[in-house]
């Protein structure tokens, strides 16, 4: 997933913190995103950069695309970060810088790691179905991995809990209640799909040193006496050991957290780095082609970085 923003801000993230727990809803903005998707995106935004190692958080749909085209995000770079694909409804189909070719399903993990630097499109394939609706999201490296090697995984077969109550859980990342997903992790962090049927009254068990936030995907749902619509982020906090969730009706939550992040980092556009002179080396070798390689078989041109900003960029801890 690409912010397409022309005019990024540089988001300064990470640094040392914690928080007891709380209930703050987080509004989301609207954002298009390539020729036909418009999206919510609930991180970074002005009162919250991360959640745990979570730094970009992408809601979509559910949309109806039919006789349209659907996602279209050209290729474009990424550094310093893993991108995160789940669905919930359609398909999305992956190609990048390495040769990889994937049609992404739902409650399928597609896991790029992008390391030193990779490119790659994301397109609803042709002969797409009706409706699309999910999530991207963006996990920062931390300082020991922002340079490992790329790679791109994809997951089809996911653990999913039985919490009771009328509640399961799908572990798309990390682990949870002792199930673990086969992702590959660069730092203690949990990202699950929530699935809440009618009635559900239940209690999810969750670790008191994580800080947590919920996406409402779809449905209206309680979590923690928060009553969420879809759309929303309610973001939680640490020093819970569970969580509470109702729902009157059938309905579906992402989880999101882990260890608040105590690096400081600097993102902007697709990169993340640790100073302007970061951001502006990874500018620089994406417009003169060097270092992300190229994306076959993409119909259309890739996409331009956007300027720089006018003023100086640098990383500052972290936003309670």
């Amino acid at each position: 997933m690409s912010n397409l923003d022309l005019r990024p801000a540089p988001h300064p993230c990470g640094g040392n913190g914690r928080t007891g727990p709380v209930r703050d809803v987080q509004p989301g903005k609207q954002v298009p995103l390539g020729e036909s998707t418009v999206v919510r995106r609930l991180l970074p935004n002005l009162g919250r950069r991360m959640v745990g190692a979570w730094c970009f958080v992408d809601h979509y749909g559910p949309d109806d695309i039919a006789g349209e085209p659907g996602m279209q995000v050209p290729p474009h770079p990424h550094t310093g970060l893993q991108t995160v694909s789940w669905l919930r409804e359609g398909e999305v189909l992956h190609r990048d810088s390495l040769g990889s070719l994937q049609t992404v399903r739902p409650r399928e993990l597609g896991l790029m790691t992008s390391g030193r630097a990779i490119a790659h499109s994301e397109e609803s394939p042709a002969g797409h179905g009706r409706l699309l609706h999910g999530a991207q999201l963006w996990v920062a490296l931390p300082a020991a991995h922002r340079d490992t090697a790329p790679a791109f995984e994809h997951h089809a077969d996911l653990p999913v809990i039985d919490g009771g109550g009328g509640l399961s859980a799908t572990v798309i990342l990390g682990e949870l209640a002792g199930a673990a997903s086969p992702g590959t992790t660069y730092s203690p962090l949990v990202g699950a799909d929530l699935a809440l049927a009618a009635g559900t009254d239940a209690r999810l068990p969750v670790e008191p040193d994580f800080e947590y936030a919920a996406l409402a995907i779809s449905g209206e749902s309680e979590v923690d006496g928060v009553r969420l619509a879809p759309g929303a982020l309610l973001y939680l906090g640490c020093g819970r050991t569970e969580l509470p969730l109702r729902a009157d009706g059938d309905s579906s939550l992402m989880l999101l957290g882990g260890e608040p992040f105590e690096e400081k980092i600097l993102m902007w556009w697709n990169f993340v780095g640790r100073s302007q002179e970061d951001i502006e080396k990874a500018r620089e070798d994406w417009m003169t082609g060097t270092r992300f390689g190229e994306v076959h078989g993409y119909d259309g041109e890739r996409l331009r970085a956007p300027d720089l900003p006018a003023v100086p960029m640098k990383p500052r801890g972290r936003v309670h």
